[in-house]
């Protein structure tokens, strides 16, 4: 039963972590096409993609920590910390793909 478990909360974890990581890269593909001027961008963008990390990364980090001091385990604590950092992503990846 044991490998089972963990093969389970491995895979969430992993695709958790593929998720964000495939929302950062295509942020970072719109944002460097719209400095190219190859798509329309919004006013303040560069500043935005600037401001936004710090807080991004302070949320992440707490939550880690909460996880971490509530005893959480190893995938607990991993999803903790990648859900702030997913849902800024998401939503940047959202907000830049309709224009």
């Amino acid at each position: 039963m044991w490998p089972f478990v963990f093969l389970q909360s491995w895979m969430q974890t992993a695709s958790a972590v593929m998720g964000l990581a495939l929302d950062a890269q295509s942020v970072v593909n719109l944002r460097l096409m719209g400095l190219a001027g190859l798509r329309p961008s919004p006013r303040g963008e560069c500043w935005r993609m600037i401001q936004e990390k710090p807080q991004a990364f302070w949320a992440a980090g707490l939550a880690w920590q909460k996880a971490l001091l509530a005893g959480g385990d190893w995938h607990a604590q991993t999803q903790a910390a990648t859900r702030p950092l997913a849902r800024k992503a998401r939503s940047n990846h959202r907000r830049l793909a309709r224009r």
